[in-house]
């Protein structure tokens, strides 16, 4: 019997994190359409001292990167 990882996915620390604004946690993720994506998260904290991940998904079309591309906004604040 095949596992069915349809809308999950994995994460693991990213050991080779250089700077802040390179993820803390790396790893894949598949959406409902069996779409493989690029996952990662970092940790943050809010400024009323809520600690929280903030995380970005892109799909596997590209080589994944080492560290967090240029591109990713995850160093901006949250909304809420």
């Amino acid at each position: 019997m095949e596992y069915d990882n349809t809308n999950s996915g994995v994460l693991f620390k990213n050991d080779r994190k250089e700077t802040e604004r390179h993820p803390d946690y790396t790893g894949t993720w598949t959406d409902a359409d069996g779409v493989e994506h690029w996952f990662s998260a970092w940790l943050k904290e809010s400024k009323s001292g809520t600690k929280f991940m903030s995380v970005s998904a892109r799909p596997k079309q590209a080589p994944q990167p080492i560290n967090a591309p240029a591109d990713f906004s995850a160093e901006d604040d949250v909304p809420f």
